[in-house]
Formats: C-alpha cells, structure tokens, sequence
C-alpha cells in the first residue's frame, strides 16, 4: 500500500484540531498526533474544544497539553457551546469559525467526519469546510451507540505502545466519562486493530481517516509533461513527495 508522508524531519508545519466535545481529538486522532509531534518537533498545533463546563474545561485543557508536550507551540482553545445543541446555536459557533480562519493559514487539518450521526461532530464538520476550503482535511471517527463507523480511505499505522499511551492519557485524563460503558480500553484498541487490519499495517494496529480531497504537490506543468509523454513511466515518475 502506497504512503503520502510528510516530508522527514519537516520543521514549521501547522496542525488545526477541531472537536465538538473535551475528548473527541483524542479518540480520533490522538495517537497520530503523538506520532507526528515526535518526529516533527517544530510544528505547532491550535487545538480548539467547542462544549465543555467547568470539569470538563479543565480536563480537556490538561488533557491536550499532554498530547502537544512536543509541539513547538501550543495554543488550546475551549469553548462551552451546550452540548447537544449546536445546530440550534450554530450563528455563534460559525463566529468562532470565522475568526480561526482570519488568523490561523494551517497546513493539516483535523476534524469530525461528514456522516457522523452526532448532530454536533456533524455541524464542526461542516463549519470545517465552509471555512477552510483550500486546505488539507482529514476527518476522524468517533465510535459511538449510534453505531456510524464508515469506510475510510487514510490510515495511519500506528504502535503497539502508541495505541496505550494514547488510550492511558484519554482514561486518565477524563475522569468523569469513566461511567459511560463504552469508554474503556476494549473499545479503544478494538477500532484500532479493526482499521490495523483494514490497512494491513505489520503494527497491527492504526488510526483511520476520511479524505475527500487531496491534490498531490505536482505542478501543473510537470501533470501535461507526464500525460502528453511517449515515455509510459514519466507518470508514475512525476508522482509527488507531499500532500497539501
């Protein structure tokens, strides 16, 4: 299976997190984040929680400087939109959406996925591509009751070790979840093996992602000298080293 990386040892990138709820980034993609902060210390992530009262502030705060202890620089955001009703408030929220898009110009972006059946993951990823509309997007999944785990198209291979030190930081971090039945360890590793599988990584286990748009970092130039060609390799030799 072919793999777009990041450049090795690229410095300077920029990452956008968006979760509706305090630990939706850490289910969906908190073990790829780990990974990629570890081998590329200058990136710097904006990390933004869109529902969350007083414990649950404070658990998300502590919660995402524990994940971004290798980012370069950290800015965390948490908001207290009312849980469940973020169709209802959603003028305020796209207020939110337009000042991150005034400020921030991200490399990577990471939201909720299009076809998730939680009415407020659904409406941050909407907002996402409102706002956003010429940047990188990978949506992650968020396994719930309603039972809306998709097909996706990116997976990121990841550790045994990494799968427990991301799950170890979210039960640890998020006390008062610890009576709902579905958050536990089995749940965790279980849609991680699942999209190890899916992948075929040799660790077993991965992160899996929605893309719905990826233009490879081909000029426009290199694509006509590669199509118009007589040479049947100068396509596949004009494949790019990057996303965006």
């Amino acid at each position: 299976m072919r793999s777009l990386p990041f450049p090795a040892g690229a410095e300077g990138n920029r990452i956008l997190c968006l979760g509706a709820h305090s630990d939706d980034i850490e289910i969906g993609c908190g073990g790829t984040l780990l990974g990629f902060l570890e081998h590329h210390p200058g990136t710097s992530v904006d990390w933004v929680v869109f529902s969350a009262d007083a414990e649950r502030r404070d658990e998300a705060q502590r919660s995402a400087e524990r994940f971004l202890r290798n980012a370069r620089r950290r800015v965390i955001l948490v908001h207290q939109f009312r849980d469940g009703f973020f169709p209802y408030v959603a003028t305020a929220i796209k207020e939110c959406f337009e000042e991150l898009k005034s400020t921030l110009a991200p490399d990577l972006i990471f939201t909720h996925q299009r076809n998730d059946l939680h009415q407020d993951h659904r409406l941050i990823s909407e907002l996402t591509w409102n706002t956003f509309r010429d940047h990188l997007i990978l949506e992650f999944e968020v396994p719930k009751y309603d039972g809306d785990l998709g097909t996706p198209n990116v997976f990121v291979p990841l550790a045994e070790s990494a799968c427990r030190e991301k799950i170890h930081h979210i039960l640890d971090s998020f006390v008062s979840q610890r009576q709902k039945p579905w958050f536990d360890e089995e749940t965790f590793m279980a849609l991680l093996r699942l999209r190890g599988m899916e992948c075929n990584a040799s660790s077993r286990y991965a992160e899996a992602f929605y893309c719905r748009k990826l233009v490879l970092g081909a000029t426009e130039r290199d694509v006509v000298q590669a199509l118009t060609s007589t040479d049947p390799g100068a396509v596949r030799s004009h494949v790019p080293h990057r996303s965006s």
